[in-house]
C-alpha cells in the first residue's frame, strides 16, 4: 500500500492525501478542477510547514513528503495505485460512475475505497467487476487530526480487503472500526438526532445556535451541533441528512430540517464559505461572532 490514489481534491481528499504522504505513501491526487488541485497543494504545503514548526516533522521529512505528492487531472494516472480512495461529493450516481471508470483503468489487484459518509458501499461495488475489492474507508474532518476511520464492509467485500484497509489505517496512525453497510454507518447514524433536534429547537424559536452550542459544550462535547455543521460544511451535512433519510425509507425520525436547505440556498456553507451559522473573518479563519 505504498502507491495511493485519491479522487477529489476538496476538504476530505486533500486531508487524506496529507495523511498518506506523511506516512510514506506515494500519492496521486486527482480532480477535474485545476483550481482545486492548486488550492489543495497550497494547503498541504501549509500543513507541512506547520508540522515542521511544531516539531512533528523534521524539515527534510516535510520536503520528502511533499515530493511524494503528485497532482493530476487524468484519472488514468491512478492506474498503478495499490489502493484508490474516492472523496467526491455525496452523489451516488457520480460515485458509481467514478468506480466504473476506476475499475477500468486501475490494476486488477487494486483496492477501491470510498470516503462516503452514508452511501451504500454495496451499490458502489456493484458498479465494478471487483465488488470483493471495494469497501468504505470513511475519514472524519479534519482528516489529518481525527483518528477514527470507519472501514465499511459491503455485501460482497472480501475479508482480505477489510483486513488490508484496517492495517493501512493503523499504519497511518488512525483508529479503524469495521462496520456494516448500513445507512450512515455508525457516526452519521448516531449524529442525525444530534443535528436534527438542535435544528428543530432553533426552527421553533426555543433557542438560538450560540445558546445551544454553549449548552452542549457544557455537557462535555468539544463542539456544539452548529459549530460542527460549520466545520463540516452545511452542504455536506444536508447531503448526508438527505441520504440517510432516503435510506431509511423516509422514516420521520431522520427527516432533514428546512433550515438546512435554506442555509445552503443562501450560500452559507460554514467555515469554507466564510459564513454559516456563524461568521468568519477570513473565510476559514477566526470567528467574528
Amino acid at each position: 500500500m505504498e502507491r495511493v490514489g485519491v479522487v477529489g481534491a476538496g476538504t476530505m481528499g486533500r486531508g487524506i492525501a496529507y495523511v498518506a504522504i506523511t506516512h510514506g505513501a506515494e500519492v496521486v491526487l486527482y480532480d477535474v478542477a485545476a483550481e482545486a488541485l492548486t488550492s489543495a497543494r497550497t494547503q498541504i504545503e501549509g500543513w507541512l510547514r506547520e508540522a515542521v514548526a511544531k516539531g512533528r516533522l523534521e524539515a527534510a521529512e516535510g520536503q520528502e513528503a511533499l515530493r511524494r505528492l503528485r497532482l493530476s487531472g487524468r484519472l488514468e494516472d491512478l492506474a498503478a495505485a495499490e489502493v484508490v480512495i474516492e472523496a467526491a461529493p455525496e452523489d451516488l450516481a457520480l460515485k458509481q460512475d467514478l468506480f466504473r471508470r476506476l475499475d477500468q483503468c486501475c490494476v486488477p489487484t487494486a483496492l477501491l475505497a470510498s470516503n462516503t459518509s452514508s452511501l451504500s458501499i454495496t451499490a458502489l461495488g456493484a458498479a465494478t467487476r471487483r465488488p470483493e475489492r471495494v469497501a468504505g474507508m470513511h475519514f472524519f474532518n479534519p482528516a489529518p487530526v481525527m483518528r477514527l476511520v470507519e472501514v465499511v464492509r459491503g455485501l460482497a467485500t472480501a475479508e482480505e480487503t477489510v483486513r488490508a484497509l484496517v492495517d493501512l489505517a493503523r499504519r497511518w496512525g488512525k483508529t479503524p472500526v469495521v462496520v456494516k453497510d448500513t445507512p450512515g454507518f455508525i457516526v452519521n447514524r448516531v449524529a442525525r438526532p444530534f443535528y436534527l433536534e438542535a435544528l428543530r429547537l432553533v426552527g421553533e424559536g426555543v433557542a438560538d445556535p450560540p445558546t445551544i452550542d454553549r449548552l452542549v459544550r457544557a455537557l462535555g462535547f468539544r463542539m456544539g451541533p452548529f459549530e460542527l455543521m460549520d466545520l463540516i460544511g452545511l452542504d455536506v451535512n444536508l447531503a448526508v441528512s438527505e441520504s440517510v433519510y432516503r435510506a431509511f425509507f423516509e422514516d420521520p425520525r431522520f427527516r432533514p430540517h428546512p433550515l438546512q436547505r435554506l442555509m445552503v440556498q443562501a450560500g452559507r456553507l460554514g467555515r469554507k464559505a466564510g459564513q454559516g451559522w456563524y461568521r468568519y473573518a477570513e473565510g476559514p479563519g477566526a470567528e467574528r461572532g
